[in-house]
This record gives C-alpha cells, structure tokens and sequence, in this order.
C-alpha cells in the first residue's frame, strides 16, 4: 500500500509539471504585453525594462518557467539571506554554494502582476464561492438524478420512461457553458418575475442597514446549469443499475413473500443499485468546480473561475498559472484520495 501511495503521488506531481508547462507556453501566445499595460503607453524604454527585470520577464522563456517551477515545487534551491527566507518561510534542508540552499517550503505562487497581493491570498479569497457552487451542484445533481432515475426505472419502457431518457441525452450533449446561457436567459430574465431569481448574485450580500447575510437563492441557478450534465449521468446510471437489480433473484422472492412496492424499491433494491452511481459520484467534486470557470463568468459569481478569466483579459500570468495549478492540485488529490479508497477495498485494484 505504501508503495501504491507513492506512485500515485509521484504520477500526481508530473501531471502538475506537465500542466504548468503547458499554460506557461499557451500564456506566451496570447496578443498584449503584460509590462507594456503595467507601465502604460507613455512609458519609456528604461522604466519598462526595470518592470519586467522586477516581474523577471526579461530571462529567457527556459529560465522562465525553471524558475517559476522552483518557486511553487515544496524542494527548491533558493537564497540563504534573510530576504529569501521570508519570502518563502521555509526550512533549509542542505547548503548548495553560492549563497544558495535546497529549501522545504510550502508551494510559493508568486504575486499578482495587478494587485501586488500573493496569489495563493487571492485563490483563497474565491475558492469558497466555487466550492459551494460546486457542492450545491452535486447535491442537486445526485438527488434529483436519483429520482428521476429511479422514476424511469420503475416505469421502464412508458413514454415517462422515454421523455427521460431523452432528455438525459440531451443534458449529457450540451456543454455547460451553453447550459448556463440557456438557464440564466430563462430562469434570470425573461422568467424571472415568476421564479424570483437575479440573473446575477453573490452567496452573500451586504446591506447597509442589516449587514452581511446569505441569500440561498442566488446560488440556484447557477448550481443548476453547473450539475445539468451530471444530472443527466446519474438519471442513466440509476435507470439501468435500478434494471439490472430489479430483474434479480432476491427482488422476486421479496415481492413473492407479499412485501409492498416501497420496501421492495427502498428496503432491497435502491441500496444495492447505488453502488455504481456513488462510484461515479465520488470523482466528480473536482471536475465540477474546474467545469465552473464559464458559468461563474456567465452569472459574474465570485468564485476561482471569475478571477482567473479576469486574469487572462489583464495578461496576469502569477494568478492564471496559480489558479490553474490550484485546481489541478485538487482534482489530482481528490483522484488519489479515490485511488486509495479502492485500493482499500479492492487489493487486486493495488497489484494491477
């Protein structure tokens, strides 16, 4: 098992290493100069030169992206002076020469090329939105999938069975970008005198006579168009694990023995048909807030996808990379995490 780990550890760290490098070379292709829109259009040679000397976008594109890899990876050969050491706060595992060392360090992301402020700062400040977003479409997502699965199952083959279907279908082809348009047109504009619902909104919201409260409803709609394509994964996986288990065996003699439609359903079928769409579900919490990027645009939500589209509009490359590494960090972990689990109840899962 140890072993195990540390495989699925180490292919975790070449996926973030392949992951930097690929959107530190897309970044470079992108139209704009980031020190020429710091530095404004009156600037000279000189105080442009000092602004990307200070940023370190005047080395080469190689130096470039070591150096950035040396600051976010937890090893990293860096100044043994005191300014070094409080720039990273780490502890300095081996002297090197050259008044350099090899650190143990928590990963250091830079700071924004706008705002001056660290990025990590900056993630942090937005990852709540997002992962209540992400969190609210799931549980939409697994309990409405779960009845309505469990409805076209017991009706297999009706026309509620088929409209279900199909519209599953539908809900799994459309991407969720085009979701969140066609939910916040609907349900936050032309419907929205009957539904009640803004077409854009925060998880919490300030007033200036009773403060700072929550306000529920404005994360609805934008947890809707997020879990429409898991939604309509779980009603498949619930109608046909819901079949198969209904044609077994034990369900007949259940019915035989006189027990009602509902024990039948809840008491013996829906927990064994489970086990499959917990399987699926248990993966998704990282896709769904890396999938959140658009429709937190689309619903101006705060959260880790508006910022970073922010960032690229205003070629802020620490918090692009940041926020990309971040999530890709979290859906690695959230991966080997499951890895482990599976590991653990299933050691052919650990030999293969």
């Amino acid at each position: 098992m140890f072993r195990f780990i540390i495989s699925r550890l180490w292919q975790g760290a070449l996926v973030l290493v392949g992951v930097a490098c690929t959107v530190f070379f897309l970044f470079q292709v992108l139209p704009g100069d980031p020190v020429a829109l710091l530095a404004g259009q009156r600037s000279d040679a000189a105080t442009r030169a000092a602004i990307a000397a200070d940023l370190g976008l005047d080395q080469p594109l190689p130096g470039q992206l070591l150096s950035y890899l040396n600051d976010v990876s937890p090893l990293g050969l860096h100044p043994r002076d005191s300014a070094g050491v409080a720039r990273y706060g780490g502890q300095v595992l081996l002297p090197v020469g050259g008044g350099r060392a090899l650190v143990l360090k928590a990963p250091y992301l830079r700071r924004s090329f706008q705002s001056n402020k660290e990025v990590l700062s900056i993630l942090l400040d937005h990852f709540t939105g997002t992962l209540w977003l992400a969190l609210a479409a799931m549980l939409l997502a697994t309990v409405v999938g779960i009845g309505l699965g469990i409805v076209a199952a017991l009706k297999a083959h009706t026309w509620l069975d088929r409209t279900l279907v199909s519209t599953s279908i539908l809900g799994i082809s459309v991407p969720s970008f085009v979701a969140g348009i066609l939910v916040a047109i609907t349900f936050g504009f032309y419907w929205s005198r009957y539904t009640g619902l803004n077409l854009t909104g925060q998880l919490y919201e300030t007033d200036p006579f009773t403060g700072r409260h929550l306000v529920l409803k404005n994360l609805l709609l934008p947890a809707l168009a997020l879990g429409v394509r898991p939604l309509a994964i779980i009603v498949q996986l619930t109608r046909s694990s819901m079949l198969d288990v209904l044609s077994q065996d034990y369900i007949r003699t259940a019915r035989a023995k006189g027990l009602s439609g509902y024990r039948v359903v809840v008491g013996h079928a829906l927990k064994n048909a489970l086990n499959p769409v917990v399987t699926a579900v248990s993966g998704w919490l990282a896709s769904l807030m890396a999938g959140a990027f658009f429709i937190e645009y689309i619903f101006n939500w705060k959260g880790l996808g508006t910022v970073t589209l922010r960032a690229v509009e205003n070629l802020d490359f620490p918090v692009v990379m940041g926020a990309t590494i971040f999530i890709a960090a979290l859906f690695v972990l959230v991966n080997i995490v499951v890895d482990i689990f599976y590991a653990l109840l299933d050691p052919r899962v650990k030999l293969g």
